[in-house]
């Protein structure tokens, strides 16, 4: 009597070639999509960017430019589609820190008359998730989806202030260069000391020597920082004095929100490791 065929005979391998095929596709797709986040490029130049062959690049472009990923534009290149746009949308629509946050951040902006962001951290970066530009005619060069350094920014050494003096150091030692107008090491662990105690971030001018920002983190039901919000606007509308009286209202907002995400403080006090 024949016996039933093995379970792990070559059909199954073949199977599993196939599908390990079929996710370097989609990764190789998706490499194609992200060379070009900073700008159009011609099928030369994202071959380069990829790896790619000239002949499987545009293939690849083919087919997104047909789902509408892409788009051809002037001088034989190609840009990001429309339909990177609607899911950028339907995705920023499903962020619950986004849509809880927006009505405060919507006063904010309102009362403030400046520039109020939402971000969240993502290694030494700042996203930024949310932006309401303000009332006043500046304009600060934050985008939705645009990230800076940690270091520099207020809403980044907001998202900063649970960390240990070591990561701080560490921190300080990989990325000081990246600050516009940096300042010394022990000067910037004394300015991220006092936040700590004081709930609440400023930028001196560290990421552009124009621009001023109070910032404060949000806090989700197990006391964790998940993001941060800052009112950012030009040096000649944000004195040191204002930024004083801005810091209590900036945390009030990020109170609110921090309560919307179930965060209770009296569950989980701020503690100073620092």
């Amino acid at each position: 009597m024949p016996k039933p065929p093995s379970e792990a005979s070559t059909p199954p391998r073949a199977d599993k070639k196939d599908a390990s095929q079929r996710s370097q596709t989609l990764v190789r797709g998706l490499e194609v999509v992200e060379s070009l986040a900073s700008g159009p490029a011609s099928i030369a130049r994202i071959a380069a960017a990829t790896g790619l062959t000239y002949p499987t690049a545009h293939r690849f472009i083919q087919t997104l430019v047909e789902r509408r990923y892409l788009r051809p534009v002037e001088g034989q290149r190609y840009g990001l589609g429309p339909k990177l746009v609607e899911l950028g949308f339907a995705a920023h629509g499903q962020n619950d820190l986004v849509r809880l946050a927006r009505p405060w951040l919507e006063d904010l902006a309102r009362r403030t008359r400046d520039a109020v962001h939402l971000a969240r951290r993502e290694g030494n970066e700042v996203v930024y998730l949310d932006k309401f530009p303000g009332a006043r005619a500046i304009e600060i060069s934050s985008r939705v989806g645009g990230r800076k350094p940690v270091i520099s920014t207020g809403v980044g050494k907001a998202l900063l202030l649970d960390e240990g003096e070591d990561t701080l150091h560490r921190l300080y030692e990989t990325d000081h260069g990246l600050m516009t107008n940096p300042v010394s090491e022990s000067a910037w662990m004394e300015r991220m000391e006092r936040y700590r105690a004081g709930g609440y971030a400023f930028d001196l001018g560290e990421d552009d020597n124009s621009v001023r920002c109070v910032a404060a983190p949000l806090r989700d039901a197990s006391g964790k920082i998940v993001g941060g919000i800052s009112v950012s606007s030009a040096i000649e509308f944000m004195d040191g004095a204002r930024m004083t009286a801005l810091v209590e209202e900036v945390k009030e907002a990020a109170a609110a929100i921090s309560a919307e995400l179930g965060h209770d403080p009296k569950l989980h006090p701020l503690s100073l490791n620092i």
